[in-house]
């Protein structure tokens, strides 16, 4: 019996064996900081895979569940550690029912204070509310700003919430079949909005080529947008006038010129309690101080588009083309 029970204990040991985590990448180390954010033996591993252009992860701590939209598939995904990725929700951005082309499944997903899941929904043209509890999905939505100025606006792709309620958004062209060239477009520019809590509508830039990721460094006094443009991949930050406009406009990074030689924009962008910025970028996923300071790089070797970070801020989900990645950056 005692033979037996090792022989059992040597099966088990050798099938957990078997079952090695998949990964990739590599972490380019630029500046000694980023060793207080990510340990020195941590790695980039696939949790999920296959989808077309994976998209706006968002960590759910109630259900410790990844939601994260697969764009041109009109889905979401959730990943969780027992069952791995699941179909969530479907349609996500789409809710029409004439064929369509281009991407216009859902980009990026938030929380808002109430625990509610927020969509920027690309084919429905809006940022919009789930009407449904997160334990029980459903595609009913509630609309949050589709419109401004008596137009339609065109695409939303990015959104994050300020901490006194004030919902800001991108909305470059992506998500139309003809993109720029689109007949729908109504808008002559790619804007970036806030909607106050009261519901009303403020446009507050209009001049950025395609406005995309959108954060908040700690204070919320700055907000970065990255700009998803191969001529002027760059991510700018404002500051917030205490009248909610934004002022002194600068560039907080530029790297057009590793756009011209690796995969990827500027895109999804993530700010942690201590101020470091987790940008989607050429080459991967950069990692900013609050002062625009390359700290390293999370070399990918497929476009990366967004990240989301957990409630504890030790580990980072990665979403790159066909990829889910988890990095465990802190035990």
């Amino acid at each position: 019996m005692k033979t037996l029970r090792l022989s059992l204990l040597l099966v088990v040991v050798l099938l957990a064996s078997c079952k090695k985590e998949k990964t990739i990448g590599s972490i380019e180390r630029i500046d000694p900081e980023l060793n207080s954010i990510i340990d020195e033996d941590a790695k980039m591993e696939i949790i999920a895979e296959g989808y077309e252009w994976s998209e706006g992860p968002v960590w759910v701590e109630k259900f410790n569940m990844l939601l994260f939209s697969d764009v041109p598939k009109n889905t979401i995904y959730k990943w969780t550690e027992a069952k791995g990725a699941e179909v969530y929700l479907t349609p996500s951005g789409y809710t029409g029912t004439i064929p369509r082309g281009g991407e216009p499944g859902s980009n990026g997903l938030l929380l808002n204070k109430d625990g509610k899941l927020i969509l920027c929904q690309h084919g429905d043209r809006r940022v919009a509310m789930m009407d449904a509890p997160l334990d029980s999905p459903q595609a009913n939505f509630i609309t949050l700003i589709n419109m401004y100025d008596g137009k339609k606006i065109s695409s939303p792709n990015d959104a994050a919430y300020r901490s006194n309620g004030d919902l800001y958004n991108t909305d470059p062209p992506y998500g139309l079949p003809k993109q720029e060239k689109d007949s729908t477009k109504e808008t002559p520019y790619n804007g970036v909005y806030r909607t106050a809590s009261t519901g009303f509508v403020t446009l507050l830039v209009d001049s950025l080529t395609r406005p995309n990721g959108i954060a908040f460094l700690p204070g919320d006094k700055t907000v970065l947008v990255a700009n998803s443009d191969s001529n002027k991949a760059i991510w700018y930050a404002f500051d917030i006038t205490d009248e909610d406009s934004l002022t002194n406009a600068r560039i907080f990074h530029d790297a057009t010129a590793e756009a011209k030689t690796e995969k990827g924009l500027p895109d999804g962008l993530k700010v942690d309690k201590q101020g470091h910025v987790f940008a989607s970028g050429p080459g991967g996923l950069w990692i900013f101080n609050s002062e625009g300071k390359v700290l390293g790089k999370l070399k990918i070797p497929e476009a990366t588009a967004n990240c989301a970070l957990s409630d504890d801020e030790k580990t980072l989900y990665i979403t790159s083309d066909m990829y889910v990645l988890r990095l465990k950056m802190r035990k």
